[in-house]
């Protein structure tokens, strides 16, 4: 079996990973992380024994990466202006985590992907490819490693998650 060149892998995925990274990790990680995805997907490529899912491989290896680096934003210092407000737990402007406008009620676009970024690992990836790339819940299991079943409840809990989140 001979696989197709993997140039012609990255022209044909590298967007959907790049939007499921932007929104997984958010945009200061997301290039970096897809950096580390396409680097990780090409050290590899040559050992794959079939060409049959390319996208979810290539989706398998962004969903571990971005869970690297999930883990690696906690050890990361937060840039403040106001230090003093930092060490009594405030949130900070620098940060990206201060108050905005929000429109007739509904949560802007920076709270909503914050919220699907806190949460857990397997529902923000089943709810980014339920609804970022409209995957069916079969492959959303095969790149996250459970069930169809299971994928439909990570999908349903993150939701869950999200609404409560939002309506805070």
């Amino acid at each position: 079996m001979t696989l197709p060149p993997f140039e012609d892998v990255l022209q044909a995925h590298a967007g959907d990973v790049h939007r499921y990274l932007l929104a997984g990790v958010g945009r200061v990680d997301a290039d970096d992380c897809f950096q580390d995805v396409m680097l990780a997907a090409l050290r590899s490529y040559p050992t794959l024994t079939h060409a049959d899912n390319l996208r979810g491989w290539l989706f398998t290896i962004a969903y571990s990466k971005a869970i690297d680096s999930h883990r690696s934003r906690r050890r990361r210092p937060v840039p403040s202006d106001d230090l003093v407000a930092v060490a009594a737990g405030a949130p900070s402007r620098a940060a990206g985590v201060g108050p905005s406008i929000e429109r007739a009620g509904e949560p802007d676009d920076d709270e909503l992907w914050s919220a699907v970024r806190d949460l857990p690992p397997k529902q923000r990836a089943a709810v980014l490819h339920r609804y970022l790339h409209d995957l069916p819940y079969r492959e959303i299991g095969e790149i996250i490693g459970c069930s169809e079943a299971a994928a439909r409840q990570n999908v349903r809990a993150g939701l869950a998650a999200l609404r409560t989140e939002i309506d805070r």
